[in-house]
């Protein structure tokens, strides 16, 4: 499916951006005023750009004690009916946990950020994409979730910042804008969409009562009743979310034997092996999930049970993504994983290896 563009404006001319830093201007860009955070590399480019740029547009950026001061404030700033950021890795984000959940029971729309890196535990700052089932799956308490938007280039960082705004704004919903330390450190040709002005508070925001009548934004429901009327509330606009935001990307899958899942950086290296692959004439096509969340069954569904005999899930991690795959294919093909862990990155010919050993025999 591809992705539709989130701003009518003309694009600027292309210019020449690491990502950190194209993820920042772009949601500078689509009306992010306020960016609360605290540096933790591989992402640290980000705040240090937002805390440059947001005074020139007469935003505020505010360097936060910890990570869990830091998503309080969005809290704070998205009840006041903001545009707000904020943006971590690994450990970092592990810390936000809580006022995540805390955001998605109180409706509050915010766009987070995890530049993923190596873990378990203070790991180290290479590329990973270990944080894959605490994005997905609801790191936090209670049945939540969250739009996980998962970008494989500079400029698709760019894109899908800019539509992770509209999104949270339509879902009143926290989004998850989920790269790794390989995407914030590249850099690549970008064109951003013209500079939106700051929308105004919409209707349900804290901006003070006088001559209309007080609201109340909160994720406390005492009673029994009462939390379960709000929580199947939240399932239904979850359902939503799965029925109308779905995307993802199909590379030469039409007629293939074997097709590779991989997302982010990972479907970078998948797509060059496909590309050796069918030069060899090896029937061979690559999904790109460009959601994790909610994550593109369907499309895997529709493959299992046509041409594809294997599936085989590449990612930078001992296997999460894995999981969805085989449960979207529910056992009408053999699924297969392989990963790197710890920031190593595989090569195009390393994965064209798996993908010869996959099918096998003369590769048909």
């Amino acid at each position: 499916m591809a992705i539709a563009a989130t701003q009518a404006e003309p694009a600027t001319e292309a210019l020449l951006y690491k990502g950190n830093e194209a993820l920042g201007e772009a949601a500078v860009r689509a009306g992010c005023r306020f960016f609360f955070g605290y540096p933790i590399t591989p992402q640290s480019e980000l705040p240090a750009y937002m805390a440059r740029r947001l005074p020139e547009v007469g935003g505020v950026y505010l360097q936060a004690e910890s990570e869990v001061a830091a998503i309080n404030m969005v809290l704070g700033a998205s009840a006041a009916g903001v545009r707000v950021m904020t943006s971590s890795s690994g450990p970092g984000f592990s810390l936000k946990q809580e006022g995540i959940s805390y955001l998605v029971g109180c409706e509050l729309p915010a766009v987070l950020v995890n530049i993923m890196r190596g873990g378990p535990g203070l790991g180290n700052i290479l590329p990973s994409q270990a944080d894959y089932f605490q994005a997905t799956k609801g790191g936090g308490h209670g049945d939540y979730r969250l739009i996980v938007l998962a970008p494989a280039g500079v400029q698709e960082l760019a894109d899908l910042t800019g539509l992770a705004f509209d999104l949270a704004d339509v879902y009143r919903n926290p989004v998850i804008v989920l790269g790794d330390g390989l995407l914030g450190q590249m850099m690549e040709p970008v064109r951003f969409p013209a500079l939106r002005p700051a929308p105004d508070p919409p209707d349900w925001a804290l901006t003070g009562a006088r001559g209309r009548p007080r609201r109340l934004i909160t994720s406390i429901h005492l009673a029994a009743e009462a939390l379960e009327a709000h929580n199947q509330r939240l399932q239904a606009k979850f359902a939503r979310m799965a029925e109308r935001e779905t995307r993802w990307e199909a590379v030469e899958t039409e007629g293939a034997r074997l097709v590779v899942v991989a997302y982010g950086t990972a479907s970078r290296i998948a797509r060059a092996a496909v590309e050796l692959a069918r030069e060899e004439g090896l029937p061979v096509g690559l999904l790109r999930p460009i959601t994790l969340w909610p994550f593109p069954a369907k499309p895997l569904a529709e493959l299992a049970g046509g041409d594809a005999a294997r599936f085989l899930a590449v990612e930078l991690s001992a296997g999460q993504m894995v999981e969805d795959v085989r449960l979207a294919v529910a056992g009408r093909a053999p699924v297969e994983f392989y990963g790197r862990m710890g920031g190593a990155v595989p090569t195009p010919r390393e994965i064209l290896e798996v993908i010869r050993r996959q099918l096998g025999g003369d590769g048909r």
